[in-house]
C-alpha cells in the first residue's frame, strides 16, 4: 500500500481515546467512541490504516518543550539559557519531582514539561500496537498481517524502550485494556529491557527488508529495528543495568554486533555531514530522503494531515539574539530559527571538537549572523555586514585577551573607560566569494563574543540577567519553509541514523575487548567528519536557506533574507594562527593510549583512569560531535551511568543539585494517586511510596 508518508496522524485518535495523567490515570483506558468500531481494526484495510497511525505517535516528541526537556538538559552537552520555562529538568532542584511543576509552585510560566507527558504519550501508542498484535491473525494476507505486526512490535518495543529508559520500572500492558482499569503491577527493570528486547527481535524478523512501503526517508524497515534492538541489547549490558545483567552481558553486545552488521551492510553514510542537517532547501527535499536515516518524525506543508503536533525544533538553540543585538538582527521567518534561548551549550560541547579539523564544528554552530537592521547610522554599518560574530576560540589561544567583546545595549555588559560600546577590530580572512568574513578590515561590530580570554572561560560573562543569552546556537533544526515567524516547522526531525549505529557497535566492541575493531568503528564517523580536500572553512549554511523558495520571499523579507544569512563562519578568527587553506584534515591518527588532546584534557577532568573505561567515555565524547542536539543525551549518560559526574563537572546549573536518583526519572504523581487495589481500595502511602523511584 503506497500512501503519502504524512498520513499518519488522524487514526491514532481513533484507535483508542486514553485518558492523560494531566486529567485522569486511565492511560490505558480503550472505549472506541469515534465513528470506527472495534470490528473495523479486524480487516485488512482497518488494521494496516492503525499500523500507519502509528507514524503519528513519534511527531508528539517533537511538538513541545518535552523534546529538549527530557532528552538534553540536565547533562553535559546543554544547560539553560535565559529563558527558564523547563530550567527544574536542567537544575534538578526542588521543583523537579512526581508532580508537574506550575507557576504557581517555581515555574516560570505554564509550560513546564510534566513528568507524565512523555509517559502518557508513549502508552497511546503502545496502546494502537497491542490493538495490531491482538488482531492480526483474522487477517488472512500474510504480506499485509506481517507488516502490521512487524510496525507494532517495533513501536511497542521502541516506546517500552524510551519508558524504560526514563523511568526504569514501567507497566508491562501488552494486552488490549478492556474498559477502566486501575490496578496494574509495576515491572523490574529487568523484565522491562526483556519486553523491549523481545518486541524488537519480533519486529526485525517480521520487517521485509529495506522496503520504504510508505516512502523513503519516513518508513520504518528492518534497520529501524535492528538499530534499536541493539541499542536495547547494549542498554542492558551498561552500567545502570548491571544489578542483573551479567549473565547476558557478554551475548546481547555480540547480538547487538549483528544487528549493526545487517544497519551497516544495508544502509550507507551521507557522503558530507552537512548532507544531514544544513542542506535542508525546502519541503521534502533530498536531504530527507537520505539512505543514512533510520527513523524521522515525518512534517510537512500539508494542512489535511497537520495533526496535533507539529514541529516546534527550531524554537530550542538558538541564542536570543533579537534581544541582545540592540535591534541590529531582527528575528523573522527568514533567520530559520526562533530565538528562544532554550538550549546553551557547555564549556565542554565546544571544547569537546578539536577545533582546526572537525569539520562538524563548523558545520553545525552558527557563528555570524548580518545586520538585517542598522539600528545607529552613525556606526558606519550597512545592512548585510555582520551583526553578531563568535570567535569559537581555545583555551590556549591569547590572540584576544585584550579586547573587549559583548553586546550592543543601552546598558552593555562591556564597556571602556569612556563608556562606549564594545568594538573589536575584524581580523578579515578572504577565502572565496562565499566565507569571506568581512571585507573590511577594522570593521566594528555590534554584537561580539569569545569564549576564551587569558585562559578563563568568559563566553557565560557575555549576558542579560540573570543567565547567558548570547551563545552559539546549533543549526540542525533551522527551517526557512515557515510561513509564520511562530508557525510549526516543515521539515523532518531525524530519530535514528546510521552515523549512531557505527558507534553502537564500537561501544559494544569496546565492552567485549575488543579495541581494534572499535577504533575501526569510530574511524568511519571520524574520517567524514575531516574536512575534505578542496573545502572552503570560511562557509556555512544551514535549513534558512530554505526560504530561498519560500512564497514570502518577496519584498522586505527577501531584503532581510539576504541580509541576514550571511554563509560564513568565524573558523579563521576562531584559529588565528591557521593558515587561509583548502587541504584536508586529518581527525584519526590516535591511539587508545594517547586519545586526541581534547579528550584527554576532558578524561583528565572527570578523573577517567583504565582502559575500558577511557574507550566508553571517548565515544561519550565522540557522540557528543556526530550527535549533538539529536534528542538522547540524556539517556545515553543515564544507562551509562556517568550523568552525575559529567553533569557536575560540566554544568554548573545541574551541579548543584544532581545526585545519583536522578538517572531515573519521578513516576508521574498523578498516575500513582489514581491506582487502586484489586478489591477497589485506594493504595495506601506505602503501597504509592513502593510505585515511587527511590529518592522521590
Amino acid at each position: 500500500m503506497n500512501i503519502n508518508k504524512y498520513m499518519i496522524s488522524g487514526l491514532l485518535a481513533i484507535s483508542m481515546l486514553v485518558g492523560t495523567t494531566s486529567c485522569s490515570s486511565d492511560f490505558l483506558d480503550e472505549e472506541l467512541t469515534t465513528k470506527y468500531s472495534t470490528q473495523y481494526f479486524e480487516s485488512a484495510e482497518g488494521l494496516e490504516a492503525l499500523a500507519v497511525s502509528l507514524y503519528g505517535n513519534i511527531r508528539w516528541h517533537f511538538g513541545y518543550e518535552w523534546a529538549y526537556g527530557v532528552t538534553l538538559y540536565g547533562t553535559d552537552e546543554f544547560t539553560n539559557g535565559n529563558d527558564l520555562t523547563s530550567e527544574c529538568w536542567n537544575t534538578y532542584d526542588n521543583r523537579f519531582g512526581p508532580v508537574a511543576c506550575t507557576p504557581a509552585t517555581g515555574a516560570a510560566n505554564k509550560n513546564c514539561p510534566a513528568p507524565g507527558a512523555l509517559w502518557d504519550q508513549l502508552y497511546y501508542g503502545i496502546a494502537s500496537c497491542n490493538t495490531i498484535i491482538a488482531n492480526a491473525e483474522k487477517i488472512s494476507d500474510e504480506k499485509v498481517r506481517n507488516r502490521c505486526l512487524a510496525h507494532a512490535y517495533f513501536l511497542r518495543g521502541y516506546n517500552y524502550y524510551r519508558l524504560t529508559a526514563q523511568y526504569g520500572r514501567p507497566v508491562l500492558q501488552i494486552t488490549p485494556a478492556s474498559g477502566v482499569v486501575r490496578s496494574f503491577t509495576q515491572a523490574t527493570e529487568e523484565e522491562a529491557w526483556a519486553q523491549v528486547i523481545s518486541d524488537l527481535r519480533e519486529a526485525y524478523n517480521l520487517f521485509e527488508g529495506e522496503v520504504f512501503t510508505y516512502g523513503k526517508g519516513i518508513t520504518w524497515t528492518k534497520a529501524t529495528a535492528a538499530h534499536f534492538l541493539a541499542k536495547a541489547l547494549l542498554f542492558r549490558a551498561s552500567e545502570r543495568c548491571d544489578a542483573f545483567n551479567s549473565a547476558t552481558k557478554e551475548s546481547d553486545l555480540r547480538e547487538a554486533i549483528a544487528a549493526c552488521d545487517y544497519v551497516i551492510k544495508s544502509r550507507s553514510l551521507e557522503a558530507n555531514y552537512s548532507d544531514l542537517y544544513a542542506n535542508f532547501t525546502g519541503v521534502d527535499c533530498a536531504i530527507e530522503e537520505s539512505n543514512e536515516i533510520l527513523m524521522a518524525a515525518g512534517f510537512n506543508d500539508a494542512s489535511a494531515t497537520k495533526g496535533r503536533y507539529g514541529n516546534r525544533t527550531y524554537n530550542y538553540f538558538c541564542p536570543q539574539f533579537s534581544n541582545f543585538s540592540g535591534a541590529w538582527v531582527r528575528r523573522g521567518v527568514w533567520i530559520g530559527d526562533m530565538d528562544f534561548q532554550r538550549c546553551r551549550p557547555t564549556e565542554y560541547t565546544y571544547a569537546v571538537y578539536d577545533h582546526v579539523n572537525d569539520a562538524r564544528l563548523w558545520k553545525t554552530f552558527k557563528t555570524v549572523y548580518g545586520v538585517n537592521n542598522v539600528a545607529d547610522a552613525s556606526k558606519g554599518v550597512a545592512a548585510g555586514d555582520p551583526g553578531i560574530v563568535m570567535i569559537l576560540n581555545t583555551k590556549d589561544d591569547h590572540t584576544y585577551d585584550n579586547y573587549t567583546f559583548g553586546c550592543y545595549s543601552q546598558n552593555p555588559t562591556f564597556t571602556d573607560d569612556a563608556g562606549r560600546l564594545p568594538e573589536w577590530k575584524v581580523d578579515a580572512r578572504q577565502t572565496s566569494t562565499k566565507g569571506e568574513l568581512t571585507s573590511k578590515k577594522g570593521q566594528w561590530i555590534p554584537n561580539s563574543l569569545v569564549l576564551y580570554q587569558n585562559g578563563k572561560y568568559v563566553a557565560p560573562t557575555f549576558k542579560s540577567q540573570p543567565i547567558c543569552n548570547f551563545f552559539c546556537g546549533i543549526n540542525k533544526t533551522a527551517d526557512g519553509t515557515r510561513t509564520a515567524e511562530k508557525g510549526d516547522a516543515q521539515r523532518d526531525v531525524t530519530m535514528a541514523r546510521v552515523g549512531e549505529t557505527y558507534l553502537v557497535r564500537a561501544e559494544c566492541y569496546a565492552r567485549l575487548g575488543d579495541y581494534a575493531a572499535a577504533k575501526k568503528d569510530i574511524d568511519v564517523i571520524r574520517a567524514r567528519a575531516q574536512w575534505k580536500n578542496g573545502e572552503n572553512r570560511s562557509y556555512y549554511t544551514d535549513g534558512s536557506q530554505a526560504f530561498a523558495n519560500n512564497s514570502l520571499n518577496t519584498g522586505t523579507a527577501a531584503t532581510n533574507y539576504t541580509n541576514s544569512n550571511l554563509w560564513m563562519n568565524t573558523y579563521y578568527l576562531s584559529n588565528p594562527d591557521q593558515p587561509v587553506t583548502t587541504a584536508a584534515s586529518n581527525l584519526t591518527n590516535w591511539t587508545w593510549e594517547n586519545l586526541p588532546a581534547e579528550d584527554e584534557a576532558i578524561l583528565k577532568k572527570l578523573g577517567i583512569t583504565g582502559q575500558k573505561e577511557r574507550a566508553i567515555n571517548f565515544i561519550l565524547n565522540e557522540r557528543t560531535r556526530e550527535l549533538i542536539g539529536e534528542w538522547q543525551r540524556w539517556e545515553t549518560l543515564s544507562r551509562t551511568k556517568t550523568l552525575v559526574a559529567r553533569a557536575k563537572a560540566f554544568n554548573p546549573e545541574a551541579a548543584t543539585n544532581i545526585q545519583d536518583r536522578h538517572i531515573y526519572r519521578p513516576i508521574p504523581q498523578t498516575f500513582i494517586d489514581g491506582l487502586k487495589n484489586e478489591d477497589g481500595s485506594d493504595l495506601s502511602e506505602e503501597q504509592k511510596k513502593a510505585w515511587q523511584n527511590p529518592g522521590y
